[in-house]
């Protein structure tokens, strides 16, 4: 596992979204920005929040001439059933193989209450037009995430 820092190349990506379409880095690049956010589980309290949050926003996000994708190991059809149930807009990518999360490093072993486990850990990327990363936010707190990322596309 490779932690990413800003100014690195993103990692270039294939998945399916909620639709079971291959949604692929190089389709934005040289014509939308990439928000690229990792979540740990669909309809969970803190995804919940955030993907909603990312949703309201949307329109913010297009004006600034940017994509969001959230990726989790989830699968396509997980991906459309919370899409359905909170009304969400943005694209889910299915990570099923782990590749992306990999890729990204953000799949890490965290350690709770002495016990240690494997997850994602909530992380966001920024990759620009030109495929570098613009930005990078490893073990981001879901409260006001999405804002905060819009306000620093905004500059």
């Amino acid at each position: 596992m490779s932690i990413l820092a800003k100014g690195d190349a993103a990692p270039a990506f294939s998945v399916l979204n909620q639709h079971d379409q291959t949604v692929s880095l190089s389709d934005f690049l040289g014509q939308k920005t990439v928000v690229l956010y990792f979540y740990p589980k669909d309809d969970t309290p803190g995804c919940t929040i955030e993907a909603r949050d990312f949703t309201a926003l949307a329109d913010e996000f297009a004006a600034v001439d940017a994509v969001v994708l959230g990726v989790s190991k989830d699968d396509c059809d997980s991906h459309r059933a919370f899409i359905e149930k909170y009304g969400l807009t943005v694209q889910l990518l299915a990570d099923t193989s782990g590749e992306l999360t990999e890729a990204y490093g953000v799949w890490q072993e965290v350690e709770k209450e002495g016990v240690k486990k494997w997850k994602i850990v909530r992380s966001t990327f920024v990759v620009d037009k030109e495929g570098k990363l613009a930005e990078v936010w490893y073990g981001v707190n879901h409260e006001g995430h999405a804002q905060a990322v819009l306000d620093f596309l905004r500059g």
